[in-house]
């Protein structure tokens, strides 16, 4: 099982980057915290003070076509918000 599905790259998560080392994470919804700190220090060899997490449950999306109303859903998801050791931080970019 892959803890870590993918990085949380927005605007407002590269300024908690920059100013408070916290980074985010999509994480497999079964994953716990301590599993996502093993996880996190692994990957990116870093230490990790902290770590919360946040369940999004999917919404119900709807929309007016041609031919009817299409209604969906959008996916539940898991996300960790990860606080790094002071001086530390993690650089998404570097492999470019």
């Amino acid at each position: 099982m892959g803890v870590l599905l993918k990085p949380v790259i927005t605007e407002k998560m590269t300024a908690k980057g920059t100013n408070l080392a916290q980074f985010g994470f999509i994480v497999d919804k079964r994953a716990n915290k301590i599993q996502i700190k093993s996880a996190v220090e692994e990957l990116y060899n870093v230490q990790v003070v902290s770590v919360n997490t946040m369940n999004y449950s999917g919404k119900s999306k709807l929309r007016n076509t041609k031919a009817g109303i299409i209604s969906g859903k959008t996916n539940a998801f898991k996300k960790a918000i990860v606080t790094l050791a002071d001086g530390e931080t993690i650089d998404f970019f570097s492999n470019i």
